[in-house]
């Protein structure tokens, strides 16, 4: 049985649709099913197919999109010019020379080192 390429998934669905029909619809109930519904597993791949599928358009199609910018617009030349790295050293000095100015040191004379001074002891009773 040779089928086309346009009918092949419709009739091999519809086939799995007949049998599993013939087996539902038999009239012995006593009758074990074995192994299983194949059109579960049909159902399952085919959901699991079309999540893939939708993936892959979705990284393909951002991958396009992202080889579609041109690196000559004026933006991203903008973007790649040298012109960052300067004015984030020259901001990095600015900030560290306005940090410096703003140092300030406070001395407490009470808690200055003196050696001429003792630590009083005190006693155990």
């Amino acid at each position: 049985l040779v089928l086309s390429n346009d009918t092949a998934l419709n009739s091999l669905l519809s086939k799995l649709l007949q049998d599993y029909l013939e087996r539902t619809n038999s009239s012995a109930p006593s009758q074990a099913q074995s192994g299983g519904d194949n059109l579960e597993i049909v159902y399952v791949l085919l959901m699991i197919g079309l999540f893939g599928i939708f993936t892959l358009a979705a990284t393909l199609t951002n991958i396009r999109s992202r080889k579609l910018e041109d690196p000559r617009e004026p933006y991203n030349m903008y973007i790649d010019s040298d012109i960052w790295p300067k004015k984030d050293m020259a901001y990095f000095q600015a900030k560290l020379i306005e940090n410096y100015k703003l140092c300030s040191v406070f001395e407490n004379p009470l808690a200055v080192e003196q050696p001429n001074t003792q630590i009083p002891e005190v006693k155990s009773p």
